[in-house]
């Protein structure tokens, strides 16, 4: 049995951390009601983006339009959004495990991480880091997904790479994040799934002006939005896998430290009537 000094050392110990995990828990939560917020607000853009850009390819019949067409190159980009600190339970193992567990080869993978996590995990797992922005998911913005928009497009353009991924953590709510995996490029219309929606809707899709200026405008902002959407959620739901965990954690050290306090209370009893007893053995030896 641990002695009373080893027992209390280590009570010392775990109520040190669990002053950090309440700590950490409660920056969690008050940057989880600001994140919550930004994101609740810019899913309606986000889902709506998707949905329009998709219904009006489904209408459009076969264009012949590079954004549309799949590269010769092989290699697809995969824009891998996690954070840049740990302590948030499976939070960033999980969007991992989107590349490592999703069927796609190696070498033919060029990851754009955003996030130190996710970038050491697929580094020490053998993938090519072909950039890292770890410094965007502190405080994203609309600008930054443009410009990760904007050279992504221009590689894609250019033959460089025949497809974009986005790999991140979709916010459903506080305690609900969803890992998620969506293709950006070539944009795919979903015609069967769209005519069983819109079964009334036969009219074909007309632009004005024609329809590569026309997809040349729509598309960019469309990888724009859903890159900015994937990391506006994906900072909601690092707080709130963060604070779920330290409060799992703080719990679990209130529990600790309830039965460290029962033993204490047991090895000080013991050492009490041991002392009871030599008193008394000592006693009955002299008389």
């Amino acid at each position: 049995m641990a002695s009373m000094r080893d027992i209390k050392r280590r009570k010392g110990s775990i109520q040190s951390t669990q002053q950090i995990t309440k700590a950490m828990k409660l920056v969690s939560t008050v940057k989880l009601q600001r994140a919550k917020q930004r994101a609740e607000q810019s899913k309606a853009y986000f889902n709506c983006m998707y949905e329009t850009v998709t219904s009006m390819l489904a209408k459009t019949g076969n264009l012949n339009h590079p954004y549309l067409q799949k590269g010769e190159s092989g290699k697809k980009a995969v824009i891998v959004i996690t954070s840049n600190r740990g302590l948030a339970g499976g939070y960033n193992s999980n969007v991992v495990k989107l590349i490592t567990q999703g069927g796609f080869k190696k070498d033919e993978l060029e990851i754009y991480a955003i996030g130190k996590k996710g970038k050491d995990a697929l580094n020490r797992n053998g993938y090519h880091i072909m950039e890292e922005n770890s410094e965007i998911i502190e405080e994203p913005s609309y600008v930054d997904a443009m410009a990760i928009s904007n050279k992504l497009l221009g590689a894609y353009a250019a033959g460089e790479i025949s497809e974009i991924y986005l790999a991140y953590t979709g916010f459903k709510n506080t305690v609900v994040h969803v890992p998620t995996l969506l293709k950006l490029l070539p944009v795919e219309a979903p015609a069967q799934e769209q005519a069983e929606k819109e079964p009334e809707s036969k009219a074909m899709m007309n632009f004005e002006p024609e329809d590569d200026e026309a997809l040349d405008m729509i598309i960019p902002k469309y990888v724009t939005s859903l890159i900015y959407g994937g990391l506006v959620e994906a900072v909601a739901s690092e707080n709130g896998a963060r604070m779920q965990a330290m409060d799992s954690a703080t719990s679990n050290a209130e529990e600790m430290i309830d039965h460290l306090s029962l033993m204490y209370n047991r090895a000080r009893q013991g050492s009490i009537t041991q002392e009871l007893t030599e008193i008394i053995a000592g006693a009955n030896a002299i008389s």
